[in-house]
């Protein structure tokens, strides 16, 4: 593989000033990586329309500010502040979101710089491993996490009431959360468990409801409303 691959396009420009054509060659560029970023982000993930548009806009994007600002160290410190105020308007978002976030600017940046070899490059590193360890079993839990909310009548010790029923169907229990309801005549129990048999959930659940006074009860996956880094 030629080094020259790995060279800027935008050496001989040493001001602000490019040409049409080396400007043309960054921004094809861009989108295309960027539209690959997006398809590898889609891959076994949940995602709206809006969010992977923006992401396969982003490296262009990224890189017409490079390019205006390439030697003007004002003008960047300017753009680095404006990029941190968005951070304080807008929604946290999930880990695998911001990932592929600085991978889009990252790629950004290079292709602003003219280093269009390298931005390919780190495109097809990343690119092959997200999906790999996307596809792999790299940082399951070895125990499938529940969410179990059990409703009690206020007479109810919460503390030990059901750790017979726990010690026989699960590996595991911890109490999130205890919220009072129906003007404190009720308690909801938040527990994260782990079944011992899958195929007893159902058994389980009936015996929960036979000491709970057949209230409310609901097992399921647990609620995460963000991954956030």
């Amino acid at each position: 593989m030629p080094n020259t691959w790995f060279q800027s396009i935008l050496t001989a420009d040493t001001t602000a000033t490019f040409s049409v054509g080396t400007y043309l060659a960054c921004m094809a560029v861009s989108v295309v990586l960027g539209l690959i970023i997006a398809g590898v982000f889609m891959y076994r993930n949940t995602y709206t329309k809006g969010f992977v548009v923006t992401l396969a806009l982003m490296p262009a994007i990224v890189q017409m500010v490079i390019m205006l600002v390439n030697g003007n160290l004002g003008a960047g410190v300017a753009v680095m502040g404006a990029f941190s105020l968005v951070r304080f308007r807008s929604v946290p978002g999930r880990a695998e979101e911001i990932s592929s976030i600085f991978q889009a600017m990252a790629v950004g940046l290079a292709t602003g710089m003219g280093y269009i070899g390298i931005a390919v490059l780190f495109v097809a590193i990343i690119g092959g491993a997200g999906i790999l360890l996307t596809s792999s079993r790299f940082g399951r839990q070895k125990t499938e996490i529940r969410a179990l909310r059990i409703t009690i009548p206020e007479s109810l010790d919460y503390t030990s009431v059901f750790d017979e029923i726990f010690k026989q169907y699960l590996k595991k229990w911890d109490l999130k959360q205890v919220k009072t309801t129906n003007m404190g005549s009720l308690y909801k129990l938040d527990y994260e468990v782990a079944l011992k048999n899958t195929g007893e959930e159902k058994k389980m659940i009936n015996d929960l409801r036979c000491r709970n006074g057949n209230l409310e009860i609901f097992f399921g996956r647990p609620v995460i409303g963000k991954e956030e880094l």
